[in-house]
C-alpha cells in the first residue's frame, strides 16, 4: 500500500472530483505551507549543524548548475514542440526548473520509511534548485524578446519569495542551533511533520482536482509535457546524484526534485517579472498534471529506476 500521506491526497482528489463543499480555508492552508516549509529548513538545518565542511562545494556547485541546464533544456522544447509563447515557455521552464517542496516533503518521507540514506545536506538541493531556474528562465524570456528590466528587481524577487526565506532561514536557524537548543520546538515542527504534510496533500488534492475538471483538451501537447518530461529529467537527476556519490536516499530526493515543478514560489516570481506569462497555465501543468503523477506514481518509479542503476 502506499504511505498514509499519499491517501489524503487521494482524498482531496476523491471530494474535489465529487464537488464536495470540503476546503481547507485559505488562512489555515497559509498555516500550514509555513510551517511545512520551515519543518523542511530546520530538519535539513538541525542534520546539517557540525557538518558544513569545504568538501560540499562541488556538490552545492552540481545542484546549481542542474538548476541552470533544466530550463535551458526546456525552454527551446516547449517552444518548438508545445509550441507556446516565448513568455509561457519561460514561465513553464522556470516552473519545471525550480523544485516542488510538497513533492520534496513526500519524497522525504518516502526516503525515511524505506530507511534510506540522507546525506545532513538534502534540504539544500530544494533552496539551490528554487534560485537558479527562475532567473535563467526569466533571462531567456527577455533575451528572446527583447524585454527590459532589472536584473536586481529578477534577484530581488526570487531570493525574497516565501518558500526561499521560509526554507533558507529554517536552514540556518538549524545549523546555528542544532538538536541540543531546539528540543522546545521539535514536538511542534519534527514531531507533526507527516501529520502536516496529510493535511497539506489533502489541499493539494482538493486543488489539483479543480484543474483537472474540466479536463483541457485543447491543452493535449502540454499535458503530454507535463506527463514525460518528470521521467526524463528524474534520469537527469539520478544521474547527477550518482556521479557525486550521493547516499541513496539523498539521489532518491534529488531524482525527485528535478522531476518535480514548483507551485509556490515560481508562479509568484513568474507573475512579477514576465507579465505577458499565464501562470494559470504553469500551475495546471505543475500541480494539476505533475503534482499527482509524481506523488502517487512517480517516486516509486524512481527509486526502482535508482535500483536498477545501482545494480548495474
Amino acid at each position: 500500500m502506499p504511505d498514509i500521506v499519499i491517501m489524503f491526497f487521494l482524498l482531496g482528489v476523491v471530494a474535489g472530483v465529487a464537488k464536495s463543499d470540503l476546503k481547507v480555508p485559505k488562512a489555515a492552508y497559509d498555516t500550514l505551507s509555513i510551517l511545512l516549509m520551515l519543518t523542511l529548513g530546520l530538519k535539513g538545518g538541525l542534520a546539517l549543524h557540525g557538518q558544513v565542511t569545504w568538501q560540499l562545494l562541488p556538490e552545492v556547485m552540481s545542484v546549481i548548475a542542474l538548476g541552470i541546464a533544466i530550463p535551458l533544456l526546456l525552454y527551446p522544447l516547449l517552444r518548438k514542440l508545445v509550441q507556446l509563447s516565448a513568455a509561457n515557455s519561460a514561465s513553464i521552464a522556470a516552473h519545471y526548473g525550480s523544485a516542488s517542496a510538497g513533492t520534496f516533503a513526500v519524497a522525504l518521507a518516502f526516503a525515511e520509511a524505506k530507511q534510506l540514506s540522507l546525506a545532513p545536506q538534502t534540504t539544500l538541493y530544494l533552496v539551490l534548485l528554487e534560485l537558479p531556474a527562475i532567473v535563467v528562465a526569466i533571462l531567456l524570456y527577455k533575451r528572446a524578446t527583447g524585454a527590459s528590466g532589472s536584473m536586481k528587481g529578477i534577484w530581488h524577487e526570487a531570493l525574497t519569495s516565501r518558500g526561499v526565506v521560509l526554507l533558507a532561514g529554517g536552514v540556518i536557524i538549524g545549523y546555528l542551533y542544532g538538536p541540543g537548543a531546539s528540543k522546545e520546538i521539535a514536538p511542534l515542527f519534527l514531531g507533526a511533520f507527516k501529520a502536516l504534510l496529510a493535511l497539506f496533500l489533502l489541499e493539494m488534492g482538493v486543488c489539483a482536482s479543480q484543474h483537472l475538471n474540466p479536463f483541457p483538451w485543447r491543452h493535449w501537447k502540454l499535458v503530454s509535457f507535463a506527463l514525460i518530461a518528470p521521467f526524463a529529467l528524474a534520469v537527469v537527476g539520478t544521474l547527477v546524484g550518482l556521479a557525486l556519490g550521493l547516499p541513496q536516499g539523498s539521489i532518491l530526493i534529488l531524482a525527485t526534485l528535478t522531476a518535480s515543478a514548483s507551485y509556490i514560489a515560481a508562479p509568484a516570481a513568474i507573475e512579477a517579472a514576465i507579465k505577458e506569462a499565464d501562470t494559470g497555465l504553469a500551475i495546471f501543468a505543475a500541480l494539476g498534471v505533475t503534482f499527482p503523477l509524481n506523488v502517487l506514481l512517480g517516486i516509486p518509479v524512481y527509486y526502482q529506476l535508482l535500483n536498477l542503476f545501482i545494480s548495474q
